[in-house]
């Protein structure tokens, strides 16, 4: 299942967001009918604030995001 949403950051978090994007990309799956997106590893964890009634994350804007803990550190 892929998602797509739209959503807005502060140039801080952007920054952060690309550099772990670069990080960890992923090939894309295969039969993948978007070959031009960069799909990454699976592996955070994001705070968003969406517009009320907008629980499908449409218009989302995001607070902050961190590494998922899978306890293996």
């Amino acid at each position: 299942m892929s998602i797509a949403a739209f959503i807005t950051a502060n140039r801080s978090i952007r920054e952060r967001l690309w550099k772990r994007v670069q990080a960890h990309a992923a090939p894309a799956p295969k039969g993948s009918k978007r070959p031009a997106t960069q799909w990454v590893k699976p592996g955070l964890i994001g705070r968003v604030k969406h517009l009320r009634g907008e629980e499908d994350l449409r218009h989302a804007s995001l607070q902050d995001f961190r590494e998922v803990d899978d306890g293996s550190g």
